[in-house]
């Protein structure tokens, strides 16, 4: 074991932007983020990426180097209580402190509603300059009055060179690792298995040198990280390979419209702790992929299994999930809307910006008119039964036809309606 009571990852944490690795775009000295902190000028933003990529390590180098007082918070375990203490403290002592202080909230996703509007007022008025820290799409789960007052800076995961300069940093900076006899033969595994975590790259090694008795000589190399990572690591790791794995046989479930399968990988989910609004919003992109048009109401259960388990948390909202779930396992299946637009995005791309045709045009103007705008136009509603022939595509693309009606009683039904015009649908 580690003769040392502090994990690697905290001994390892960079104290300042020159012992940063990655985010090159964030903090390089041309940089947005680094040429505000430059400035002293610091407002509120948002830091969005995956973990490990230094978002909370960043924040405290960027109060470090502004010599700002730090506030830190995680949402997992504070409440509006604690949210109002740090801005009441910050407002008591501004008349002693320089610069305003910054509060910084990691995980700033999983705060409600109400927590999120606590923090308003503070960063409206200067009180605190507010860093959050997230995993999730801050236009989805951070409230829009505070995010307007945010910028947004996202984290990329880190590179093959990210990590092996953080490897090399390591093995040449760590008292204790620079003890012991290590030698790295391959790195691909070590990498592969980080994900592009820095966290998780350090974790990793600990666990392999841990897993050495004391006087061996530690060997890298891609079998001995696989074999001795195996036997010390959980079999669910939410951030990590098992994490995309697993997700994967969920959705494949779905797909193949088994609910024994979509349940039982869900279930792994749920009991390793994933966040089950990743969960809820995997489904609603399957219910517009894999089910469509074949069933739009799958859509709405989807969308309704979002906002529900948003409303009621857990552990209860296992049940809407599982019963959203099944639903779709079980309901027809159809990707004809996800083809339809990958054809008309080729198409763009391959025709490039064609010109609209002049009789689908607006004529808001005499000189427009005399262009011919709007030209031979035929409204639909004059005509019987609300329909009349006409092409809406450019001419050099003219006949194309992007979406296909699929086997299932939905869009057979919408293929009928199709060919009662004489178009260029057949039945299905």
């Amino acid at each position: 074991m580690l003769n040392s009571n502090i994990p690697l990852a905290e001994r390892m944490r960079p104290s300042s932007f020159n012992q940063f690795v990655g985010q090159e775009h964030l903090v390089s000295p041309d940089a947005v983020l680094r040429k505000m902190i430059e400035s002293g000028n610091l407002a509120s933003f948002i830091l969005w990426g995956p973990p490990g990529v230094g978002k909370t390590t960043l924040a405290r180098i960027i109060a470090h180097d502004l010599e700002r007082t730090f506030y830190s918070l995680s949402a997992v375990s504070s409440g509006v209580k604690d949210v109002r203490e740090v801005i009441e403290r910050s407002r008591s002592g501004k008349m002693f402190q320089k610069n305003r202080p910054i509060l910084f909230i990691d995980e700033i996703h999983r705060f409600s509603k109400s927590q999120q509007d606590a923090l308003l007022g503070a960063v409206e008025d200067g009180t605190i300059v507010l860093i959050g820290a997230t995993t999730e799409n801050p236009s989805f789960e951070v409230i829009a009055p505070l995010l307007s007052r945010c910028q947004v800076f996202v984290l990329k995961t880190l590179s093959v060179k990210d990590l092996s300069a953080l490897l090399e940093r390591v093995l040449k900076e760590d008292e204790y690792l620079r003890s012991l006899d290590i030698r790295v033969d391959e790195t691909e595994a070590l990498f592969r298995l980080s994900g592009g975590d820095a966290r998780k790259l350090l974790n990793i090694i600990e666990i392999v040198i841990s897993s050495y008795e004391q006087g061996e000589t530690i060997v890298f190399n891609n079998d001995q990280v696989q074999k001795r990572l195996q036997k010390n690591i959980v079999l669910y790791d939410k951030n990590g390979e098992q994490h995309y794995d697993i997700i994967s046989a969920f959705i494949k479930s779905i797909r193949g419209s088994d609910p024994n399968g979509a349940v039982y990988w869900m279930a792994r989910m749920i009991a390793a702790g994933e966040d089950p609004l990743f969960i809820a919003r995997r489904m609603v992109i399957l219910a517009s992929e894999d089910i469509g048009l074949a069933n739009p109401n799958a859509f709405l259960m989807a969308n309704a299994c979002f906002d529900v388990v948003h409303k009621i948390g857990m552990p209860e909202g296992r049940i809407p999930l599982s019963q959203t779930a099944i639903y779709l396992a079980t309901s027809a299946k159809s990707n004809s809307a996800y083809r339809a637009i990958e054809d008309a995005l080729e198409a763009v791309r391959r025709h490039g910006d064609l010109s609209v045709p002049l009789h689908l045009r607006n004529a808001p103007t005499e000189l427009m008119k005399e262009l011919g705008y709007a030209k031979n136009y035929k409204y639909a509603h004059d005509f019987e039964h609300n329909f009349v022939a006409q092409e809406f595509l450019p001419q050099e693309i003219s006949g194309s036809c992007f979406y296909s009606p699929q086997d299932n009683l939905r869009e057979k039904e919408i293929s009928r309606f199709l060919e009662r015009w004489g178009s260029k649908y057949s039945e299905v």
